[in-house]
């Protein structure tokens, strides 16, 4: 079968699409029929042997995907499904354990499937267990336009809360809004917009998949008690620092969003994560967006349109037409 795997940890461009042997699921695990693959940052940081997880090459990459069982517990031949894990996805068959495989509604299409898994519940974590999110709160969400933020946009409105989303053009502006946000303003100059927006009361929660120079203004916009989420730093710019006097004297929190390890490590978790989800699906408040879509062979380049942060919504590798 066709895999895409990484034969030297150099970067996306040198992923080649590989000939391996078909996968031997073991008595846990979920034999997939794998349509649609989505793209991550977790791909690109294995594809550089900058991931936490490190294996030894050749490996095969692929955090979600999305397709129709072969076999496996808990399922029927044929069912439709999303899954996730650490990587071996992108593949014409892949074996995924059944704790982390999820029953895909016939509303979703593959391609929203392979959107869904780790950025959705990523976006559920950070919001309900993290962050204690409640109905008429009001979360700012960096990067909104990109895959974790408009998942994010989508669980906080299916909470009952407000979205700002904040973003650094007008086009990622309109990303955002029709993936639902209630507001959008651009990076520059967001902390007085959120203010103005708020009528100078600030936000309850800011999920920040950026980090960088945003940061010390993200914590300058919770209003009090509010809780600052940091999910990761795209911009590049290093890892912010905390002056805990802020968090003192505005009674506000910094609270790390880690869900791979802690979900990973508690079987039953992901699934509770998913019925969770599964209301605001069926409502219509979760559509992933979906942005460009690429044929099998171009794995590598999806990754660095991900990279050189091209990617609107979610980019989607398509494994068999």
């Amino acid at each position: 079968m066709r895999a895409a795997q990484v034969i030297t940890t150099t970067g996306p461009t040198d992923i080649e699409i590989r000939d391996v042997p078909e996968p031997t699921p073991g008595p846990d695990d979920v034999l997939i029929e794998v349509h649609s693959v989505g793209t991550s940052f977790p791909d690109l940081l294995l594809s550089r042997g900058e991931y936490q997880l490190k294996p030894e090459v050749p490996f095969t990459l692929g955090v979600d995907v999305a397709g129709t069982v072969v076999s496996g517990p808990g399922f029927e031949p044929g069912q439709r499904v999303a899954a996730v894990g650490g990587y071996g996805g992108a593949s014409e068959l892949a074996a995924i354990p059944a704790m982390f495989t999820f029953a895909l509604p016939d509303s979703l299409s593959f391609d929203e499937g392979a959107a869904l898994p780790m950025n959705y519940l990523t976006a559920q974590f950070a919001l309900a267990e993290r962050g204690g999110i409640r109905e008429g709160e009001t979360v700012l969400v960096h990067g909104a336009a990109g895959g974790v933020g408009t998942a994010t946009l989508q669980v906080a409105k299916g909470y009952g809360a407000r979205t700002i989303a904040v973003v650094s053009t007008e086009e990622k502006a309109e990303v955002a809004r029709a993936a639902g946000a209630d507001d959008a303003v651009l990076l520059d100059g967001f902390k007085d917009a959120t203010m103005a927006l708020t009528d100078g009361q600030g936000v309850d929660i800011v999920l920040d998949v950026v980090g960088g120079d945003a940061f010390t203004d993200s914590l300058r916009v919770l209003a009090p008690q509010g809780r600052l989420l940091v999910v990761g730093f795209a911009s590049g710019q290093g890892i912010p620092q905390v002056k805990v006097n802020r968090l003192l004297l505005n009674n506000v929190d910094v609270r790390g969003v880690g869900w791979g390890a802690y979900a990973m490590l508690r079987p039953g978790y992901m699934q509770e994560q998913w019925r969770a989800l599964e209301p605001m699906m069926a409502s219509g408040v979760i559509k992933p967006p979906i942005g460009k879509t690429y044929d099998f062979a171009d794995f590598g380049q999806a990754l660095v349109d991900l990279d050189e942060r091209r990617t609107l919504g979610k980019g989607v590798v398509h494994v068999r037409s």
